[in-house]
């Protein structure tokens, strides 16, 4: 009695979708900076948000997508090639912008943090079902959260709740749909890759 078992390569835990790309340091290197790349165009769709220094940007969509898909190795390379790009002039950051000293640096060092740790839970299949992957962009954004909103405050000098006030509720309903984009994407192409192995 035989029985057919699912591809290794698309199903096996400890995998990500960039690992199903044949491997190589060029593909690496490729991944690392296609990914900062696409998370640097993704944050030049901004709209600014009344009262915020900080605006609603695909940065954040892109930063937790590239960490997802890489793997958190590669993920947290192509976020630090962002930053540090960023860092050096280069003015793809939020509204083009570059440098360090903005208020917002904060969500790109969150950015930073949460590619690498949504990274390592798609190695561990989280990326492969719609409500383990709602969980993990809820985890992602909340990392993002979490440094950036303190920082925002420190910054500009507002209070705790100004700075909770003005960078992140206003945020929450775009976070929202980003995620459902995400819980639709991932899995759809785990199942996408698992019908062609």
């Amino acid at each position: 009695m035989s029985t057919a078992a699912a591809p290794v390569r698309t199903l096996r835990t400890g995998t990500v979708l960039a690992d199903l790309l044949p491997a190589s340091r060029v593909r690496d290197v490729a991944l690392v900076v296609g990914g900062a790349a696409l998370t640097g165009l993704a944050a030049q769709l901004t709209v600014p948000v009344p009262g915020s220094p900080v605006p609603v940007s695909g940065q954040t969509f892109a930063a937790l997508l590239v960490g997802t898909a890489l793997g958190a190795r590669r993920g947290f390379l192509s976020l630090a090639l962002y930053a540090v790009v960023g860092m050096a002039g280069v003015p793809w950051f939020a509204e083009a912008s570059s440098g360090y000293a903005m208020p917002s640096f904060g969500y790109i060092l969150g950015m930073l943090l949460a590619a690498t740790v949504v990274g390592a839970l798609a190695r561990r299949g989280a990326d492969r079902s719609v409500l383990r992957t709602a969980g993990t962009m809820v985890l992602g954004s909340a990392i993002i959260y979490a440094i950036g909103v303190p920082y925002l405050a420190l910054a500009t000098g507002m209070s705790l709740g100004q700075a909770v006030a003005a960078g992140l509720t206003p945020f929450l309903i775009g976070d929202a749909l980003k995620a459902a984009l995400a819980m639709g994407a991932l899995p759809a192409a785990w199942k996408l890759v698992g019908r062609k192995g």
